[in-house]
């Protein structure tokens, strides 16, 4: 009750707050005023997240490499894949002394005979056929006419002149040299044999010579041949 009788009241419009309602006012508007703030500030977060994009950064993404065998991007499906081979550096087989030591000698003579070079028999006093070394060594490189000298273990084996009457004189040659012996020419060595010393069946030895007359009359004087060993 107040002093006039009538209940307290509370301070009506046009009374004065005093100085703790205006503490109150003053608070609560500082409050709404940080309250807008932040909710602003989650407000923009919010939605730079929502607006940020989805796809990766250009140039950040890697892709596996692609696997062996399989087709490149733009490669048809039934097209086999090209594939580096590298440089190629394929060289010309060149000639060479075959190996031929251990081997019988006529076989020896018939392979450097194949590769289109030149033999010489170097006959020992040992026993046996077989090449026991070569000059030029086997593998060395040669050309085409090299003569490669071959030693045999034992001496020259024997064997039969073959009968060269009649033949050209450069057709009986040849003849001479694959039996194993080799020509002598008494006269021209044009036209057709005449005589030949030893004769024809007559027993010789590898490397013996054999004297040939050639033309188109014999040799009145024919040159005796060196006595078999």
């Amino acid at each position: 009750m107040t002093d006039d009788g009538y209940p307290d009241r509370q301070p009506g419009v046009g009374d004065d707050p005093g100085p703790d309602r205006t503490r109150m006012l003053l608070g609560g508007g500082l409050a709404a005023v940080l309250l807008a703030v932040i909710g602003a500030s989650g407000g923009w977060i919010l939605a730079g997240e929502a607006g940020a994009p989805s796809q990766p950064v250009a140039g950040v993404t890697t892709q596996p490499p692609p696997s062996a065998g399989a087709p490149s991007a733009g490669t048809p499906s039934g097209t086999p894949q090209q594939r580096p081979t590298g440089v190629r550096t394929t060289a010309a087989a060149g000639l060479t002394v075959p190996e031929v030591v251990g081997t019988d000698f006529e076989r020896a003579r018939q392979e450097l005979r194949d590769r289109k070079l030149g033999w010489q028999l170097v006959f020992g006093t040992g026993s046996g056929r077989n090449v026991q070394r070569t000059s030029p060594a086997p593998g060395t490189p040669v050309r085409r006419g090299t003569t490669v000298v071959l030693w045999v273990a034992g001496p020259a084996p024997a064997l039969a002149v073959p009968d060269l009457i009649a033949q050209d004189c450069g057709d009986a040659a040849d003849d001479l040299v694959a039996a194993g012996l080799y020509p002598r020419y008494r006269t021209d060595r044009r036209g057709p044999v005449t005589a030949q010393d030893p004769a024809g069946g007559a027993t010789a030895r590898w490397n013996d010579r054999v004297a040939l007359t050639c033309g188109d009359e014999a040799s009145t004087a024919p040159e005796t041949s060196p006595p078999v060993l």
